[in-house]
């Protein structure tokens, strides 16, 4: 019981910081996911085994030009790219795993793009027309965690089918639907709400959270699973670390971000 009460605690405050920072002003939403930012890295890191403040130098160079200063639209298109080809890579092992150890140079490209470019797009998130909307990322949250609960409550009642057992032996296919289903529920009900997106987009938002958002989660506990831990931190009482939390928007932000630029340039 009382390792439930510190659990429901600690998952409190974190959204309620959270929040806090997405509808305060855009500068306060950078600056705190930016050192959420550098959490993840700093326990992604550990994970893979890299010992260097390169990687946490090039996180703030690339929060600064991409984020702050707003670097030239093409460096982004083209960072854009690179990240989401990373993560193409990594949902194929996930799917057919090498048997090679994962090599120097790969780590590298994990850090950079799957990690930073990861960090980068839930920022740039917001933004993605020029002008901060923090109802969009707030939704996108709430569609992260809202997919995340429904999964757990639909595989836990009724789930016999495994997703991926080899990987993560509690999640089954029964709450991956669950986990979709709520989620395109929940967009509907932000449609009405909100003038943002048509029904349509924000259905589409919420398939895109929602399976992106659970491959992070897969790819995440391939990684801990390589690395032989059941948490990736200890920073959040009852919940693990900060990368166990943000695995989900991390991985799903680049490919959200890339559908609402392009749906900005469709006519």
């Amino acid at each position: 019981m009382r390792e439930v009460v510190i659990r429901a605690l600690s998952g409190l405050l974190y959204v309620t910081l959270l929040l806090l920072a997405i509808f305060s002003l855009e500068t306060t939403y950078l600056v705190v996911f930016s050192v959420l930012g550098i959490a993840v890295l700093y326990e992604f890191l550990k994970l893979i085994g890299i010992k260097s403040i390169l990687p946490y130098l090039l996180l703030l160079v690339c929060i600064a030009g991409l984020c702050y200063f707003k670097f030239e639209r093409m460096v982004t298109i083209v960072f854009l790219a690179l990240t989401i080809t990373v993560n193409l890579y990594l949902i194929k092992n996930l799917i057919r795993p090498s048997e090679r150890y994962i090599t120097v140079s790969q780590k590298y490209a994990y850090t950079i793009f799957y990690i930073i470019g990861g960090v980068v797009f839930t920022i740039l998130l917001p933004s993605y027309k020029g002008e901060y909307t923090s109802l969009l990322v707030a939704s996108v949250f709430a569609l992260i965690w809202i997919n995340d609960t429904f999964a757990f409550i639909v595989g836990k009642s009724i789930g016999k089918r495994k997703l991926l057992e080899r990987i993560s032996p509690k999640k089954t296919i029964e709450g991956f639907v669950g986990g979709l289903v709520f989620c395109c529920i929940a967009s509907i009900i932000f449609s009405a709400f909100t003038d943002l997106l048509s029904i349509q987009l924000w259905l589409t938002v919420a398939v895109v959270t929602s399976v992106f958002g659970t491959l992070g989660d897969l790819i995440q506990s391939q990684l801990k699973r390589q690395a032989g831990v059941k948490d990736s931190g200890r920073i959040m009482p009852g919940h693990g670390g900060l990368f166990d939390r943000l695995d989900s928007i991390i991985f799903a932000a680049p490919f959200l971000y890339l559908f609402l630029i392009v749906l900005d340039y469709v006519p």
